[in-house]
């Protein structure tokens, strides 16, 4: 029996265990080593006085079929309709002999997306959309603009050296201005045209004014392609009834009754090296040392903090330079629970409270420091204590730790949260009953400094025969929780069948086919 030894328990961990132990053969000892006390990651679900925050928001739709089918084994679809579903008559598909989220709580619910841009306090379809009220809210002078501004571009390419390039070539300068520049300077902390174009190609998918013509198009004459789905184009998914962290903690618990185990607390501080092999891992175990052997490491851990902690072999110098200068953007997000909200629902969804119908809203404002803001009542409403008369808001911020916002108080940054959501006309904030923060180191692996030497790195963590990097951190790739998941399926694969390569592991999210086109045949 092979020792496997996994740092991290988020998505890429947790499903490496149980891709592992799955067919019962015994083949396998694993252990899986998480440094807080929490399942999931980012991922994970934060219990707070009775209502329940997503970290980031997670919607579960993947062009994966493994992966769509892996979750619906975890947590079977819904049969019966969900609490707002059934009170506000909204019809759906149903799972035909799916359980009954009114009555039982392993359930993934089906929900429909609703995401728009709040700009000029107005709203925008996410992606921008080719309708009246588009050009409405952006008036003639806008309007004109960016059309011959995207004629412009489609002309006169530019060289793809930057995410700036990469945006201005599908949506034309205007609408760059508009919608990607400064929202994108709010994340990363980097005007765009210093962060490389790989990001773009990664997150924005296959989105650009050409498929959101097609997309109109084909719903103007009634049809869809359903060989090609935009991932930023879905209108359903699935979501776990008490958020992603369930289903997590559902994973591991499935993965402890299989025989693996699941070491809480456990920091990986030291890795020892030796003749292109891992030989074990140093943790710090609530302040005391603990070293764990191994025969297989499968890492999610920062590529950062991973090559900081190589001991024995030596380092190159420039490998550990490179590493030194990946950079990472840090979250915050303050949860708000108020009694009312000043958007009205101006569209035909019915909701409960006849609140907007948002799952998350992108907040362009360049006058605010927030992102956007999640809206939980409509994930799911079993993430709220009192969803008919009580709205559970998400608010989220960027930053780095050690800023002057991540220094602040949890009072002083949810103060800071609510005036910012107030100065744009959300809610006022004498409605506000209560809040809570969050924050998340190394949230979000970012594309620039060193990062243009990645390769170099990829290829030195290739030379040790025994490690498998997965996941976002494990990567450092902007992944989504779907293709984490894809990286550690691979990882196994590999395992089981004595795969010596390791490029289907790091090409996952990066082929054009993969994450622009959903097969299903």
């Amino acid at each position: 029996m092979k020792k496997v030894v996994i740092i991290g328990a988020g998505p890429a961990g947790l499903t490496s265990a149980y891709e592992l132990l799955k067919d019962g053969k015994k083949d396998y000892e694993v252990v899986i080593l998480e440094e807080s006390n929490d399942i999931g990651g980012i991922s994970k679900t934060v219990k707070y006085n009775g209502n329940r925050m997503d970290i980031g928001g997670h919607r579960f739709f993947s062009k994966d079929e493994r992966i769509m089918d892996f979750w619906k084994e975890l947590m079977p679809l819904q049969g019966a309709n969900s609490f707002d579903d059934e009170k506000l008559g909204r019809e759906k598909k149903l799972s035909e002999n799916g359980p009954d989220p009114e009555k039982e709580d392993n359930v993934m619910l089906i929900r429909t997306r609703v995401s728009r841009i709040y700009y000029l306090k107005k709203f925008f379809d996410y992606p921008i959309s080719l309708k009246l009220q588009t050009f409405t809210n952006m008036g003639l002078f806008r309007t004109i603009k960016a059309g011959f501004s995207y004629l412009k571009a489609k002309i006169m390419k530019k060289k793809e050296d930057s995410l700036e390039n990469f945006y201005i070539n599908r949506f034309g300068k205007a609408l760059y201005s508009m919608f990607f520049e400064k929202y994108t300077e709010k994340l990363w902390g980097r005007h765009p045209s210093e962060i490389d174009s790989s990001w773009g190609a990664q997150r924005v998918k296959g989105v650009s004014i050409s498929a959101v013509i097609k997309d109109a198009l084909s719903k103007l004459f009634g049809k869809k392609n359903k060989q090609n789905v935009e991932t930023s184009l879905i209108e359903q998914f699935w979501y776990p009834k008490y958020g992603p962290g369930q289903l997590w903690e559902t994973l591991a618990e499935k993965i402890e009754n299989m025989g693996g185990t699941i070491k809480k607390h456990y920091s990986v501080k030291t890795i020892n090296i030796k003749n292109n092999k891992i030989i074990s891992v140093q943790c710090n175990v609530d302040g005391k040392e603990e070293i764990i052997e191994g025969d297989i490491f499968i890492s999610s851990m920062p590529v950062k903090d991973l090559i900081s902690g190589l001991k024995g072999d030596v380092v190159p110098k420039e490998i550990i330079d490179i590493a030194k200068g990946l950079p990472y953007v840090d979250f915050q997000t303050v949860g708000v629970l108020v009694k009312k909200m000043k958007l009205e629902n101006k569209t035909k969804i019915k909701t409960l409270g006849n609140i907007v119908p948002d799952c998350w809203i992108y907040v362009q404002e360049p006058e605010v420091k927030m992102l956007r803001f999640q809206i939980f009542n409509n994930w799911s409403p079993y993430l709220v204590k009192d969803a008919e008369n009580t709205i559970w808001i998400g608010i989220e911020y960027t930053c780095q730790e050690g800023d002057k916002y991540w220094n602040m108080t949890d009072e002083e940054f949810s103060q800071f949260a609510i005036n910012e959501l107030a100065s744009i006309n959300i809610i006022d904030k004498e409605d506000v009953l209560d809040s809570h923060r969050e924050r998340v180191k190394k949230a979000y692996p970012a594309y620039f400094d060193t990062y243009e030497q990645i390769d170099k790195l990829v290829n030195y963590l290739n030379k040790f025969s025994n490690l498998y990097c997965v996941g976002r951190n494990g990567q450092h790739r902007y992944n989504n929780m779907d293709h984490s998941m894809a990286t550690a399926i691979e990882a196994v694969k590999n395992i089981k069948e004595g795969i010596i390569s390791k490029d289907n592991i790091w090409n996952v999210n990066t082929e054009k086919e993969y994450h622009e086109e959903k097969n299903n045949q």
